[in-house]
């Protein structure tokens, strides 16, 4: 059966799609979630456990507190309050803390340590997945069982002020709320201010029963400056006296025989030494939990704070105000704030704890009767059942207390083990998935590729004498057999174990037959299949590798495994620092061996090797020649100092990412000059390199906008003008910021219009060059202004680097287009940690953002922070697509003899696709848990060379139909 090359190139790309999604549906674990549909409700609990008689009614404890007041301060780190430096921060707080009432704890919240996802997590006692830092952004309303329904249908009157991620989550259950943007980081005054604004009229009113409190302006200073600013402590001695205003009108409105109030202060996750968040570092997880309530004993000094999680607040709230746990909870209620009640309630309170989670282990888990904590909460049920009978005899003797207190303790380690449980329940991958998905990706692609590289306008498909074949069945057998022996011994649920059969065989004898389809097509190009087929095919080609290639497919293999490690994928740029320095000592053997062994012989056939920009050998003086070859020689050297120093500029990683830095060195105020100078420098450096090419207009809107990028700057305080004094900020850098993006909108707007003159109105090659590297130009521009001073050397040496190598390496050794196209992909990923980024989302930098902005606008909001986070291989990625149309238009840029991996490159389409799944990878991977990455990091090379497959074999299709 022949089909078209084109029709045969996108069933393999659908096929790359299909395998795909296999591998996210098992890398994304299903959330623990209760198998019941409606809400919890005070009818629905147990009854109380009672041996050897009817059940007991279901009573349930009086509520331990009347009002509760829960203090979030976004980005509160444990150190803040329990570390050295707690009572210059917080003096009142540590104060309660050492001896006042209360109870303090340090809260681990789990990744992702964002706020959307926090506070998830503490209103509903569950772990969101990774999934939930996309939603952040715009949270839709929460409809799961959560506390705050809870609160609101037992008719608890709430009040909010704060993050107005609240008020999206949950939409209609305050009596009264003002919500404050969370995402304008700029703003960390006015932000705290409305929230405060309105405390001394709420304390004085008895008409709330919950008020929560959600302060953002600590996470915004973090974001801005770091959590070592001179900014934090202002801050935090503001939250100090908040907490001290809440606590005296507490105290002074407790009446007596009532029940007591509960202040809690939280964080919703900590900052990292960078003062950004997200990952699971210790001081992004680790958040102080400070309980106040004149139920607790009174202290008589500092204890080191227990380590509890930060949903077991969420059963502990729950229980204290006499409210039905959340479902899909999986937490366990805090036993500190229990011991002041009775016996008999405490039981009690852990009896409704544990029966919810048992609940959802029965739902959560196939096999939860093995669970280690089910058969524990059974054994304490029941010997709860047995002190039960002897309470209600009326035993007073010690041995009921021996007995109840035995009972507490193995309820307590069973509500541990069934918590732990759960929490790993939201860990585990879909193993099965992912390897199928990726097996399947694998052979598709591999045994794809001869047919799609032979450059012919039509495929013939062995349909029918596949299907007749012995091979045909034994592998549909094969896979059916593989299917049957993970689905009866695996021990979670996968995804394909919950497909009928008959589909399951249906996609099995699909892929059986696609698979024997790709095999026999292969065996016809491959130098093996002439032997098999008794003749010599005309595809037949031998493919020869330089010694480049060879580094360059040994690199981007060698990369992949190394992230079966979870510290390579910590310290990634290590692994890229590597491969680039790799890379320019081969680059430099070449230049070595071209002007020297290879022409040692042929001294007058220099003028020929080395062709001039008009393409005559004879327009080159000797003096130039020479020249060049000198800066050919330079380039690569110079390439290896750039990249040491670079690395030096910016920590980055786990393991030493808190070391000092070049960077940290340049912010300091007493280092300001040095900064201002070479920011200077960098700027004057970067017009230099970038304005050759573009048009007079585009020359002067560059130069005024790398001036208005220096005015931002000194505007809002990095650099100083010469002028400027007592290092004063003349404004918050708004105007500035504009008056960059007018010029970068111009010269944008220029290049897209020569582009679109030479593609539709006249084919004028040099017109598209010209439209090209302007539009570049605009983004080196846009780039500059987002960067933050100190950084400016990463971009001046990206772009130094890209002119030097385009001018005296790429084009002078005649370097193919998948060879220059795999070096632009090595040196953007380099450059990306050079910036500072890492494998965690916390290295993102949100605030800028913000730059230009008075208000939060989220798409620009987001456009600027990911252009500013993925700078480095987006410049890389546009450089590529202007040079390859560039040299394009001089003479073709033939693959040449390349490894056939990296001939699927040469497309130019294939370079905005790398920078896409660059920008995807990072995403899905910046949160996750290490062990999958190998299998999600091959499946992204696969599906790369997958898309630049399509567009090769598209691109072969067409020249065949014309020819």
């Amino acid at each position: 059966m022949k089909v078209r090359s084109s029709v045969f190139a996108s069933f393999i790309l659908i096929s790359e799609v299909v395998g795909i999604a296999l591998f996210l549906r098992g890398f994304f674990p299903a959330p623990v979630r209760s198998s019941l549909s409606s809400k919890s409700k005070l009818s629905d609990l147990p009854s109380e456990p009672l041996t050897g008689s009817s059940p007991n009614a279901s009573r349930l404890p009086p509520p331990l507190f009347k009002r509760v007041v829960v203090m979030l301060v976004d980005a509160l780190r444990e150190d803040f309050v329990f570390g050295p430096g707690g009572r210059r921060y917080m003096p009142y707080t540590r104060h309660v803390v050492e001896r006042g009432s209360s109870q303090s704890f340090v809260a681990k919240a789990r990744p992702p340590t964002v706020t959307m996802p926090r506070i998830k997590a503490l209103t509903t006692g569950s772990i969101p997945g990774f999934i939930d830092v996309v939603m952040n952004l715009n949270s839709p309303a929460l409809l799961e069982d959560n506390l705050i329904w809870q609160a609101k249908t037992a008719g608890k009157r709430i009040v909010f002020y704060g993050d107005d991620t609240w008020v999206r989550l949950f939409p209609k259950h305050f009596m009264e709320y003002d919500g404050t943007t969370s995402f304008f980081v700029s703003d960390y005054t006015e932000v705290d201010n409305n929230v405060t604004r309105h405390l001394d009229s709420t304390l004085k009113r008895d008409d709330w029963d919950i008020l929560i409190l959600h302060y953002l302006g600590l996470d915004h200073i973090g974001h801005i400056s770091g959590p070592h600013s001179s900014l934090i402590q202002p801050k935090l001695l503001e939250m100090d006296d908040i907490l001290k205003k809440i606590h005296s009108a507490l105290i002074s409105k407790e009446a007596e025989g009532s029940l007591p109030y509960l202040l809690v202060l939280c964080g919703d996750h900590g900052m990292s030494e960078t003062g950004s968040h997200g990952g699971s570092s210790e001081p992004e997880v680790n958040t102080p939990l400070v309980l106040i309530s004149p139920a607790f004993k009174r202290k008589v000094g500092l204890e080191k704070p227990e380590v509890v999680e930060q949903v077991d607040l969420t059963p502990t709230l729950a229980l204290g105000l006499g409210l039905p746990i959340s479902q899909n909870s999986v937490g366990h209620v805090i036993p500190g704030v229990l011991e002041e009640s009775s016996l008999r309630d405490q039981l009690r309170f852990l009896h409704l704890n544990g029966h919810q989670l048992s609940c959802l282990l029965k739902d959560s888990m196939p096999d939860y009767e093995k669970e280690a904590g089910f058969e524990q909460f059974r054994v304490a049920e029941k010997a709860h059942g047995s002190w039960m009978k002897l309470y209600l005899e009326g035993n007073t003797s010690e041995v009921l207390t021996n007995m109840g207190k035995k009972v507490l303790k193995q309820y307590l380690e069973a509500l541990a083990a069934m918590s732990s449980a759960l929490s790993k329940q939201l860990g585990k991958y879909d193993m099965y998935s992912m390897i199928a998905g990726m097996v399947f990706l694998l052979l598709v692609l591999l045994l794809a590729m001869p047919e799609a590289l032979s450059g012919e306008a039509a495929v013939d498909l062995p349909v029918l004498s596949v299907l007749l074949s012995l091979p045909f069945y034994l592998l549909c057998l094969l896979l059916a057999s593989v299917h049957v022996l993970v689905c009866t011994s695996a021990e979670s649920s996968c995804y394909f174990c919950s497909l009928s059969w008959g589909l399951v065989f249906a996609a099995v004898a699909f892929s059986s037959a696609m698979f024997c389809i790709l095999v026999s097509m292969a065996t016809r190009r491959l130098p093996l299949g002439p032997k098999i087929h008794g003749k010599v095919h005309p595809a037949e080609r031998h493919w020869s590798l330089s010694e480049l290639d060879v580094l360059l497919l040994a690199g981007t293999v060698g990369h992949t495994l190394s992230l079966a490690a979870s510290s390579f994928v910590e310290e990634e740029h290590q692994t890229w620092y590597f491969l680039l320095n790799t890379l320019c000592l081969a680059v430099f053997q070449d230049v070595c061996r071209k002007y020297f062994r290879e022409q040692r012989g042929s001294g007058d056939e220099e003028e020929h090797i080395l062709p001039s920009k008009d393409c005559h050998p004879t327009a080159h003086p000797k003096a130039e020649i020479c020249s060049e070859k000198w800066l050919a020689l330079a380039t690569p050297p110079f390439t290896l100092v750039c990249c040491r120093l670079l690395r030096s500029l910016n920590q980055t990683g786990v393991q030493w990412a808190h070391l000092p830095d070049v960077g940290h060195w340049l912010n300091s105020s007493e280092h300001r000059m040095v900064l201002s100078l070479l920011a200077a420098f960098c700027l004057v450096l970067i017009y230099l390199l970038v304005q050759r090419r573009c048009s007079w207009v585009s020359k002067v809107a560059l130069a005024l906008g790398l001036l208005g990028v220096y005015s931002y700057r000194a505007a809002v305080g990095n650099v100083w003008f010469p002028w400027q004094h007592s290092g004063r900020t003349m404004s918050k850098g708004t105007v500035e910021a504009r008056f960059v993006y007018v010029f970068v909108l111009g010269i944008l707007f220029t290049g897209t219009k020569d582009l679109l003159r030479s593609q539709i109105i006249t084919a004028d090659a040099k017109l598209k060059s010209r439209g090209l590297w302007e539009i570049y130009s605009g983004l080196v521009l846009l780039v500059s202004l987002l960067f933050r001073a100190h950084n400016l050397p990463v971009l001046c040496c990206s772009l130094l680097i890209q002119t030097l190598m385009a001018q005296f390496i790429w084009k002078e050794l005649h370097y193919d287009a998948a060879q220059t196209t795999i070096m632009h992909y090595w040196f953007g990923q380099a450059f990306f940690y050079f910036q500072g980024n890492s494998n965690n989302i916390a290295t993102v930098d949100i605030s800028v953002g913000f730059i230009g902005l008075e208000s939060y606008i989220e798409a620009p909001a987001i456009f600027l922070t990911a252009l500013s986070t993925y700078a480095g291989p987006l410049l890389w990625a546009c450089h590529l697509v202007c040079y390859l149309s560039s040299e394009r238009d001089k003479s073709p840029v033939a693959v040449g003899h390349g490894c056939y991996c990296l001939a699927l490159l040469r497309s130019v389409p294939a370079a905005a696709y790398i920078v896409l799944v660059t920008v995807l990878r990072y995403h899905l991977f910046i949160w996750s848990v290490f062990s999958p990455k190998l299998l999600y990091e091959s499946m992204h090379l696969l599906l790369t060379a997958g898309v630049c497959l399509f567009f090769y074999t598209m691109e072969q299709s067409h020249s065949s139909s014309k020819s």
